[in-house]
Parts: structure tokens; C-alpha cells; sequence
């Protein structure tokens, strides 16, 4: 049955090819969409049950767009869809990644100089081709230039974004996971290592019935087209040309296949060559004597790296740059877990102009998920349009107070997400500041700063006593904006001598602080850091999850992570600073 994730993926699409035809993000249609797209993401059955007139009773569905959710469930196609691929392939898409490049501009570059993929954009630019275009010269050519080098889209490696990758991923696993005789289903491979960007999806799968999970994964809604099939592994494209490989293994090799097709090649050589100092052979199937043949170990993960007197390694860890050492030694980092959090400091709602579920939602949400403290964080007044003027945050903190009386078993906090100008300043004067119960504060404008400018104005955030954390350090949004750069070993320095905690920001379009950033991290004594959310609606609550696996692929102890502790050491933290 077509799920509601693959109904959300398929309105995505068309938001995406939408921005192209109408020439703009903000176009009602394409907002119209959107709405569309979190309202089935929090439906609370399944759309492919739902009449289009139930679907269009929905709040954020309307009519045409209920008809095309009915049309896709019904046909496994969207015609708009189609017709709007043939106007703009998948390559011109990947052009509206780069900063800089507006819809109207891209579909310019295609008219004007036939430009249609980040190839053809890269030898315009090498021939000056652009400074003959409206609003274009010899700085907009360098800054495009040096944003494809920053996102990586340059070479024939194409990587989609996590954001992008996850939500199919989870939608196979789901699939699969429901067929009889399947036992054990997982993504493995840069996927499972929760590597920002991924070439491709592999995905594992524990069955004695292959031929049925092969027919099942192919007759898939987001399957476009297959590129290979066997008997143990077969190859498709989805819509967007992402390829997922599928691997059936007997239920006793599942283990040996989950190392295989995890762990990086580095990871995976130093495996083998452990394998072999010890007399054995380590394949995808099982560890085996090298000379009896005799399978060791194969069924799980745990029972390969014991039987090489290795420890567990968490999958995110497995990249080859000394986890293995380290396990040998018996050194590996107690990485956190999303059990340890106890908190989520970085929370929005309805209050803030981007906020998409009312604040008593957001509240009940939080106490549902068990969750012992959470600071409602709106935006500081100084960004435009979702700021909070100080007459706005005293009429949010009357409803906190009364929420409080109906949620006892959470602690809300009145928190504020402050915006760091280009000289370091915040929002509010210092009296209205100190009233906040806990401040994050975020770089949100002037992305094109110097690397200079960028860690002096983050540094004079840090020297403000009411700031308790630094938000999504660079800014960036994973495959579509380049994070700022900063001097990241002032930065850490700085957060130690003033207390202030680095966010590990859970949303999958950030990611930030990066992973390579927490490697750089590791090893400085009293260096903080906590994991949040920075949630818009109820659903994002699920972020920690990802916000966790950044740490743990950052090797983060979990206490380093300041919201692990009660809420009484917690608050110590916040006024060691402020005192």
C-alpha cells in the first residue's frame, strides 16, 4: 500500500519542479503544496484509505491537491508531475542548489546559453559566459563557482543530501520489514555511518525467501526503473535517479553482511587484515577459518568484532581513522545514546513567524515524550518577519505560565533564539536578557563574511553572559548552502573559557556542528555541547535521533552533552555563566 511518506516524497518532487515553473519559492502553489506536505506527515491514518474529499477535509489539502494525492495512490503517477520532468530534468533541479541561482535564473541560464546541468554551468563559467546575463558579472561567476566546490557538486560522484536519502531509505525498511519470512531489514553502507551526503542506498535484508523480497522491493511506489536484478541483489532508480541497492542474505549471515556493507573501505581492510593475523577470512557471509573453513561468527554484528577481541563499534564510527585501534585498547568513547537526553533546548511554535504547531501542542508533545525539561526558544526580534518584539515574548510567557500549571511533569523554560549580527551584538537590551531562562544564539544573515569576521562575531556572541549556546555553528543547510567558516579552534577554545555549549542541531538539512568539526573537538577537557531539535512542528521532536547520530559519528561522549544531566545540573551550567 502506498504509505504516507511516499506521498509526502511525491509532493516534494513537485514543490521542487514547481519553484522552477513558477519562478519562485514563495508562489501560492508551491506553498500550497507545502502546507500539503507536513498535513500528511502528521495525518494520523493512512491517505491511501481516505476518499479525496476525506483528504481534502484536512487542514493545509485542498482540492486539486487531494485529487492528485488520490491520482498517485490510484495510478502510482502524478501527470504533473511527468510533464514537469520533461520541462525540467533532474540535473536542472540540482542548478536551484546552488546559493545564488533563483529559479528565474536557472531557467535564464537554460534559455539563454543552453545551460542544464552543474557541468554545463562550470564551463559557462570557465568561459565567461555569464557576465553577458542580467544581474551577472565576474563576482556572482566566483561566488557560484566556489559554492559548487563547497557543496560538492562538482565531479561525476553525485551525492544526495541526507534530508533528501533518509526518508526513502525508511520507507524501504518499512516495506520490506512487512513481507513473511523477513527477519532483519537495515540500511547499511555511508547511510548507516550518518555521512551527510550519500552516493547511493544499501540496504540489507535477512530472508530465506529472496525471490519474494525482490518482487516486493521493485513493485515499490518510488521505484522508477530497475537497473540490475538477481536472485540476491537487485539495483533500481527512483524518480530522482537516487539508486537503492537491495541484498538478501540467509538470517545466519545477516551480522557478517550489516559489518560488510557498513563499514567504510578503510574500516573494512583493517577488519580483514585483523581477520587474517588470527587465522580467519572475513567476507560478507560470515568470519570463517582461513584453512577448516569453519564459520566463526556471522549471525550478528556483535558476535563478528568479538570473536576478532574487538568490542562493539557503533556504525557511525566505523570510517577507519582509528575506531578499530581504539576498540583494541579498549578506549572508545561512551558515545551518547537518545535515552541520555533528558532535554530539548532549541524548540519553536506558532509564536514565531516559521513555527508550524501552537505552543500548547509543542508543550504536550514534550511532556508525551517523557522529556524533563524544554526551553521554548521563538526568534529574537531582530530577524525579520518570525522575530519576537518584547510586548510578544511577555504575552507567550502568561500562556507558559499557565501551561506550566496543566504540564507539571516538564519544566518550560522561557528561552529566546537569538540572531548574531556581523559585529557579534544580539537581540534586546542586557536587562531584558538577563529575564530569559536559557539564550541560543544563531547566525542567520551575512553568510559571505570573511572566516575572520565570521569567528570574531561568533566569539562576541559568546563573550555576552546571557548567551548559554551557540546554534547550528555554521549555518549551513546541507546540499543547498554552504556553511560559513570559521576559525573552529578559536571557536572551541572560546566555548571553554566562557561556558558557552555548542548545539549539535538535530534537523537533517543541518547537521551543524558537522561531524569533522566534533572529530577536530575531541580530547579538549570541559568542552560542551547540546543535542537539540530546533523544532517547528510536534513531528520534528524525532529529530534528536539525528542530532544524536551526528555526535556519536563525532565521537561526543554523553557527558559532554549538558542536556544528559537532571535538570538541577543543568541549570548550574546556565548560571555559572551568568554569574
Amino acid at each position: 500500500m502506498t504509505s504516507n511518506a511516499d506521498i509526502a516524497r511525491v509532493l516534494q518532487e513537485l514543490v521542487d519542479l514547481l519553484v522552477l515553473a513558477e519562478g519562485s519559492k514563495q508562489a501560492f502553489r508551491v506553498r500550497a503544496y507545502e502546507k500539503a506536505i507536513t498535513a500528511v506527515h502528521t495525518l494520523q491514518r493512512d491517505a491511501a484509505e481516505m476518499s479525496a474529499a476525506e483528504l481534502e477535509a484536512v487542514p493545509g489539502i485542498g482540492k486539486s491537491t487531494a485529487a492528485k494525492i488520490r491520482e498517485y495512490i490510484d495510478t502510482g503517477e502524478v501527470a504533473r508531475i511527468t510533464e514537469l520532468r520533461k520541462r525540467f530534468p533532474q540535473e536542472m533541479l540540482e542548478l536551484t542548489r546552488i546559493p545564488g541561482l533563483g529559479p528565474k535564473t536557472v531557467v535564464m541560464l537554460r534559455d539563454q546559453l543552453g545551460v542544464t546541468s552543474v557541468e554545463q554551468l562550470q564551463q559557462a563559467i570557465a568561459d565567461d559566459a555569464l557576465q553577458g546575463l542580467p544581474g551577472m558579472g565576474q563576482k556572482s561567476q566566483q561566488k557560484i563557482s566556489h559554492a559548487i566546490e563547497r557543496l560538492g557538486l562538482h565531479g561525476k560522484d553525485r551525492r544526495t543530501p541526507i534530508a533528501a536519502a533518509m526518508p526513502i531509505a525508511q520507507t524501504v525498511v518499512d516495506a520490506l520489514q512487512q513481507i513473511d519470512g523477513v527477519s532483519h531489514v537495515e540500511y547499511a553502507g555511508s547511510l548507516r555511518r550518518f555521512r551527510e551526503t550519500i552516493a547511493d542506498i544499501d540496504i540489507v535484508v535477512a530472508s530465506n525467501a529472496p525471490a519474494t523480497v525482490m518482487a516486493a522491493f521493485i513493485g515499490l511506489p518510488l521505484v522508477t526503473e530497475v537497473i540490475g536484478q538477481g536472485e540476491t541483489k537487485t539495483s533500481v532508480l527512483t524518480g530522482t535517479g537516487l539508486q537503492i541497492d537491495v541484498r538478501v542474505v540467509r538470517p545466519s549471515q545477516y551480522g557478517a553482511a550489516l559489518v560488510y556493507f557498513t563499514g567504510s573501505k578503510q574500516h573494512n581492510i583493517e577488519l580483514r587484515q585483523r581477520s587474517i593475523e588470527r587465522g580467519l577470512l572475513l567476507n560478507e557471509y560470515g568470519l570463517e577459518e582461513s584453512e577448516a573453513g569453519k564459520v566463526v561468527a556471522s549471525r550478528t554484528e556483535t558476535a563478528i568484532y568479538k570473536a576478532l577481541d574487538l568490542p562493539f563499534i557503533a556504525p557511525e564510527m566505523r570510517e577507519g581513522i582509528g575506531e578499530i585501534e581504539a576498540a583494541a585498547d579498549r578506549s572508545l568513547p561512551r558515545l551518547v545514546e537518545v535515552e541520555d537526553v533528558k532535554g530539548d533546548l532549541h524548540v519553536h511554535s506558532t509564536w514565531s513567524g516559521d513555527g508550524r504547531s501552537p505552543l500548547e501542542d509543542m508543550v504536550r508533545t514534550a511532556a508525551e515524550r517523557g522529556l524533563e525539561y524544554i526551553a521554548m526558544t521563538e526568534h529574537g526580534e531582530d530577524l525579520a518577519i518570525n522575530g519576537l518584539s518584547r510586548e510578544q515574548i511577555a504575552a507567550e510567557r502568561v500562556e507558559l505560565d499557565r501551561l506550566r500549571e496543566e504540564y507539571p511533569q516538564v519544566t518550560i523554560l522561557s528561552g529566546s533564539e537569538l540572531n548574531i549580527g556581523p559585529d557579534g551584538a544580539v537581540d534586546y537590551d542586557p536587562d531584558f536578557l538577563a529575564t530569559f531562562d536559557w539564550c541560543v544564539a544563531s547566525v542567520h544573515s551575512q553568510f559571505d563574511l570573511p572566516e575572520a569576521r565570521q569567528t570574531d562575531r561568533i566569539l562576541a556572541a559568546m563573550d555576552n553572559p546571557a548567551v548559554s549556546a551557540i546554534g547550528h555553528l555554521t549555518g549551513r543547510r546541507i546540499g543547498h548552502r554552504p556553511g560559513i567558516e570559521v576559525n573552529a579552534k578559536a571557536i572551541f577554545e572560546a566555548a571553554v573559557d566562557t561556558g558557552t555549549a555548542l548545539e549539535i542541531n538535530g534537523h537533517l538539512h543541518r547537521l551543524d556542528v558537522p561531524a569533522e568539526l566534533l572529530l577536530l573537538a575531541r580530547g579538549i577537557p570541559d568542552l560542551k555541547f547540546v543535542i537539540s531539535t530546533d523544532s517547528h512542528h510536534t513531528t520534528e521532536y524525532e529529530n534528536i535521533r539525528w542530532g544524536v547520530h551526528n555526535a556519536r559519528r563525532g565521537w561526543v561522549e554523553s557527558t559532554s552533552v549538558i542536556n544528559t544531566r537532571p535538570l538541577s545540573e543543568f541549570l548550574a551550567f546556565v548560571a555559572a555563566k551568568r554569574d
